[in-house]
């Protein structure tokens, strides 16, 4: 099995494409860590889930915004299993997508920015920090940061949330660069709308129908087609691979 005794790191893994990442790596033979910020419940069905796939798995309860949270989370991580291979930042500020509803750029705050920026883009730098002296004992380790093909293609000007992800974009670059000597590498996964999802659950039907009409594979996302890239861009198949950004939208955007 491709991740047979290997620690993958999950934020966000109580539902949606979290928990398919984290389903997905389990049935490859992960322990998997699954980060969730408050629906124990959830995580702990996901836990079972895992289980039943093939792996293990543990939930860890942290808010992923803050510092000393994920410090203490990444430090039970290492005392118990003793390194961190994989980390996938998967969690974001909550966002519902949807056009008919969502602020125009005129309607915002910088509020709703620096939410979303917390949520993306200040957690991953935090989760970053805490694996990386592991990885770097190690010369080895993968970071994959969730993105979105909106940084590429407004099709919906979500600006707050986009804008977020434009960042998460530039800041995992330049880790890329800086972390790459070490043996560690870091990309991203952008998909375009995924349903079924807490946030895709706003979009209406003819909104969906209309995006997947522009789609070359002429449908939406679902959050197990998003989990295959990730584990291929963790895997050994991708070890020559740093500092990009994967599209997974079907092919509405090329580049």
């Amino acid at each position: 099995m491709q991740f047979k005794d290997q620690v993958v790191l999950v934020t966000g893994a109580s539902r949606g494409i979290g928990a398919a990442i984290a389903r997905a790596f389990a049935a490859e033979g992960a322990f998997v860590v699954l980060n969730y910020l408050s629906r124990h419940a959830q995580a702990e069905t996901v836990v079972a889930s895992c289980r039943q796939a093939g792996g293990d798995a543990w939930a860890l309860a942290a808010d992923v915004r803050s510092k000393a949270a994920v410090v203490d989370m990444v430090q039970r991580v290492i005392a118990e299993l003793g390194r961190v291979d994989v980390l996938v930042n998967n969690a974001f500020a909550p966002y519902s997508f949807d056009p008919e509803q969502r602020q125009r750029f005129w309607e915002l705050g910088w509020d709703a920015y620096q939410t979303q920026i917390d949520g993306a883009v200040q957690s991953c730098f935090h989760m970053c920090q805490a694996v990386l002296p592991a990885m770097r004992q190690r010369l080895k380790g993968s970071i994959i940061n969730l993105v979105s093909d909106l940084v590429e293609q407004p099709v919906v000007p979500y600006h707050d949330y986009a804008t977020a992800k434009s960042a998460l974009v530039g800041f995992s670059r330049h880790l890329a660069a800086e972390l790459g000597p070490l043996g560690i590498r870091v990309n991203c996964v952008a998909p375009g709308l995924v349903v079924p999802t807490d946030s895709s659950r706003a979009t209406r039907e003819a909104v969906q129908s209309s995006i997947a009409a522009l789609t070359p594979l002429s449908r939406l996302a679902t959050p197990e087609d998003v989990a295959g890239p990730v584990l291929f861009l963790a895997s050994e198949w991708s070890r020559f691979v740093t500092g990009q950004t994967l599209l997974v939208d079907g092919g509405l955007v090329m580049r």
